[in-house]
């Protein structure tokens, strides 16, 4: 019995000490925190920067200032690219590097893209976090722009307003 005993109470001490042990980052916490505590209701695309396909065309057209930031990986950018001046080109998986941040313009909106719009969300609230204030997602990607647009006129240059 004692030994059954012993046994049971060495398995269960190594399991507990071999189980790692997890915590979160207090300061990463306070930070989305803040971020996202406006985030309710109907304002929530609004507070997490959510923009709808027709607003970003809206704004091509309108020829405001802004930058374009796809994080879609080589392949799906070959396949079907964004042509619009001052596209960055940058998969999510290489954003974070410090040369590529230093690419990011602060002084203009920026626009992050992806295929569906999921990659995208999570780009532009990690750009949020660290201080790129400036930063929205379009929602739903690439595939909500061509739904929006169609396909004819989103292989078609957009025409801009004359100014």
């Amino acid at each position: 019995m004692y030994k059954k005993f012993l046994c049971a109470t060495l398995t269960a001490a190594t399991l507990a000490l071999s189980t790692p042990v997890w915590s979160y980052d207090e300061a990463a916490a306070e930070t989305y925190k803040s971020m996202f505590s406006h985030a309710k209701g109907a304002a929530v695309g609004k507070r997490i920067h959510l923009l709808p396909p027709e607003k970003f065309i809206d704004g091509v057209k309108g020829n405001k200032p802004m930058a374009v930031v796809d994080v879609r990986t080589p392949a799906e950018m070959g396949v079907m690219g964004m042509a619009l001046p001052e596209t960055l080109n940058i998969p999510l998986n290489e954003l974070f590097e410090k040369a590529n941040l230093d690419r990011i313009p602060t002084d203009k909106p920026v626009f992050v893209f992806c295929q569906s719009g999921i990659r995208s969300v999570a780009a532009g609230t990690a750009l949020r976090a660290i201080g790129f204030d400036n930063v929205w997602v379009v929602k739903g990607g690439i595939k909500a722009l061509i739904a929006y647009m169609g396909p004819k006129q989103v292989n078609s240059p957009l025409k801009k307003a004359a100014k």
